[in-house]
């Protein structure tokens, strides 16, 4: 009897074959694995991207929705004495906006007082602590003598921007006869700036994310804050 030749294969073949799928499986976990890993970096960065834009346009908004208000103050007498809110120094600011972070455009003024502090791991950071505006009499702890008296830092207070070198405010006056803008260092007039402007320096410069802009926000309300209006 002749015998049928069976077909299939051996064993040498059955290994390379496995051997090929191994190697074809491993080049494709290594593909997926470094798409995932860029995947993971181009989110974050436009995360952090998306954050430095983020705080740029809250705090214009914050800045922009100064609202010309007096409050009370609390004298070294022990008395209260009406006195307008909006004070400003290279590092610190305190005013009533429309805008904060809490409830946006929409809810209720509060008083926002910014801070320059030192931070944990070097250079400076931004904070600001919101309060709700109440009426005058809400201002009392934040105003001794009409100076700024800045609450302390705690988990209530936000941090708008880290890792900076400088942060400095100064204010933009315009001028009656012109329409150029003066740069003042300190605002302590019963009036509101025209202007204010944030400079905000990073600690170190990173290439591959956003850098932090300055921010300059416009005042449009031209309200005299002690004046009389017939109205009131």
């Amino acid at each position: 009897m002749r015998r049928r030749r069976q077909s299939g294969f051996t064993l040498i073949e059955l290994i390379i074959s496995i051997t090929l799928v191994a190697l074809l499986a491993t080049s494709l976990l290594m593909a997926m694995r470094s798409g995932f890993l860029t995947f993971e970096k181009t989110t974050a960065r436009l995360d952090l991207n998306r954050r430095v834009m983020s705080v740029e346009q809250i705090l214009g908004r914050e800045l922009s929705g100064a609202i010309p208000e007096m409050g009370l103050c609390a004298t070294s007498s022990g008395n209260a004495a009406r006195w307008p809110m909006f004070v400003g120094e290279p590092e610190s600011l305190r005013l009533i906006s429309s805008y904060s972070m809490e409830q946006g455009a929409r809810g209720r003024p509060s008083i926002l007082v910014f801070q320059v502090i030192r931070a944990p791991q070097g250079g400076v950071r931004l904070v600001v602590n919101e309060s709700p505006w109440t009426g005058p009499a809400s201002t009392i702890p934040f105003c001794l003598d009409g100076r700024l008296v800045a609450p302390p830092v705690n988990e209530k207070s936000f941090v708008l921007a880290d890792k900076l070198m400088t942060c400095r405010f100064t204010y933009l006056e315009r001028t009656e006869n012109s329409n150029d803008l003066k740069v003042q260092p300190v605002w302590n007039r019963p009036d509101l700036p025209s202007g204010v402007h944030v400079q905000m320096i990073p600690l170190v410069p990173d290439s591959s994310r956003l850098p932090l802009m300055s921010v300059t926000a416009t005042i449009r309300i031209n309200k005299q804050v002690q004046g009389t209006y017939v109205d009131q």
